[in-house]
């Protein structure tokens, strides 16, 4: 079984790792503005790998990528071997990150499911019991909030996420940070609740998180069935080693 080196290029972070064996070895992460071909190539150096798998949202990163690559590469779309259906639409415009989520989802937690993935936008994925990727809703990530009020506003500071300390806040970073966490909480209960009814009215849906501020925003929500920081990347996994299989 080929080595194959899984990459996510998301709009904050390149996350990649070396699977082998139906196993996902030591993740790394490369800030994306910093993504270069000649960045890639050196963090990537020393690890062994047969062939890569790519799931991109940042097509200009995407082509660095590619540049720094001497082993076959299988490109996550639709026409992947995803081990799943697709009932949407337009298939192409769904983003690969998504079908990746949904893929180690299905095969890591089960159907029927939604997939809520934390990072730069807040994801929903929704997947049938039949396992049929049915399409979802996409929401402004919770960094991406509080970084608009603070570059919009004089006086709003950055914060750093992490679990508020009271809902009332007794300073402006306090208030923000608990119309943050709270306001997202509830932002995420309501999505779920609305989605389950109109897609599983008859069926309780597996709910994982994922993504970079899952742990927060999604440890004190009891709705969770699961919380997987690696999902992505073993969907990656999972289709790579259908893609080159020997």
């Amino acid at each position: 079984m080929p080595r194959i080196l899984v990459i996510d290029i998301s709009n904050s972070f390149t996350k990649f790792a070396v699977a082998h064996r139906g196993r996902l070895g030591k993740p790394h992460r490369i800030p994306t503005p910093e993504l270069t071909a000649a960045r890639f190539a050196t963090e990537t150096d020393a690890l062994r790998f047969d062939c890569a798998v790519l799931s991109s949202v940042v097509p200009r990163r995407s082509a660095a990528v590619r540049r720094s690559l001497r082993v076959p590469l299988h490109e996550i779309g639709p026409d992947s071997p995803l081990g799943i259906g697709i009932d949407y639409p337009e298939p192409a415009k769904i983003g690969a990150d998504r079908l990746a989520n949904a893929v180690a989802c299905a095969a890591l937690h089960g159907t029927p499911a939604i997939v809520v993935d934390f990072g730069t936008a807040v994801t929903f994925d929704v997947i049938s019991k039949s396992g049929q990727y049915l399409g979802g809703v996409i929401a402004p990530g919770l960094s991406a909030m509080t970084e608009y009020l603070h570059s919009r506003t004089a006086l709003l500071p950055r914060i750093e996420l992490s679990e508020p300390a009271r809902a009332v806040g007794k300073s402006t970073a306090e208030a923000m940070l608990a119309g943050a966490v709270f306001g997202y909480r509830g932002l995420i209960a309501e999505i779920v609740r609305r989605v389950s009814a109109e897609a599983f009215p008859r069926s309780r849906p597996k709910i994982v998180a994922t993504g970079g501020d899952a742990t927060v925003i999604a440890r004190e929500v009891p709705l969770f069935t699961a919380v997987d920081p690696l999902l992505t990347l073993q969907g990656l996994r999972l289709i790579g080693e259908r893609a080159f299989a020997e």
